[in-house]
């Protein structure tokens, strides 16, 4: 039984393989349109603020793997199509901002772009996620224009403090490729670093307003 589910996870991984640079290139380009025009928006934004709003930006594709495995938690089938269809992850690009306000600005500035298109805003600022990640997510469609004509491609777009992706980063690191049962007081410990990371966050708000209005 484990030998044919590995010889139908090869199969699958050789099919999305194949057909998959097609794809990255694609994604690639829609990578550098969102990441080019944060990049604009920081440098407007710092040339009348006197400040950086934006510490760094990155982008990143999912791997023919990260797929599969993706579709597989969500029973869906596995295929090229598939994951065109329903994943809206497989470009990503992460926006670090200076505080919390800068993330709120910004985002609302971005999505006022002409040609940016909506498709989904997940507040985990706001609300957070139950292990304590905070991140504002935005799905949008962007146009890439190619030879052969415009293609609008969806890419979910991350906006955190520097804080926040401190932490993020190192709790992926902690379950990174762990199949394990993660004990509740593990959980609650990662919940109260995030929580004191808000508090930090908030202070340093606080702090940063108050030296601005001396």
């Amino acid at each position: 039984m484990n030998n044919r589910k590995e010889d139908s996870d090869s199969k699958n991984l050789i099919e999305i393989s194949k057909k998959f640079d097609r794809v990255k290139v694609v994604y690639d380009c829609a990578l550098k349109e969102i990441t080019t025009k944060f990049e604009i928006l920081n440098e407007d934004l710092r040339s009348s603020t006197n400040r950086t709003h934006i510490e760094f930006i990155t982008g990143r594709i999912k791997t023919p793997e990260s797929i599969i495995a993706k579709l597989k938690r969500r029973k869906m089938e596995i295929s090229i199509d598939s994951s065109l269809e329903n994943l809206t992850d497989i470009a990503g690009v992460r926006v670090i901002c200076s505080f919390i306000s800068d993330i709120y600005m910004i985002a609302e500035i971005f999505a006022k772009q002409d040609d940016i298109e909506i498709v989904q805003v997940k507040d985990y600022i706001s609300h957070p996620k139950p292990s304590g990640y905070r991140s504002l997510h935005m799905i949008v469609k962007v146009p890439v224009f190619f030879a052969t004509g415009t293609k609008k491609i969806v890419v979910e777009v991350q906006l955190r403090t520097i804080a926040m992706d401190f932490w993020a980063t190192l709790e992926h690191q902690i379950y990174y490729k762990k199949d394990l049962i993660i004990d509740k007081s593990i959980t609650n410990r990662l919940h109260a670093c995030a929580d004191k990371i808000t508090d930090i966050d908030e202070e340093m708000e606080k702090i940063h307003k108050t030296i601005e209005n001396l």
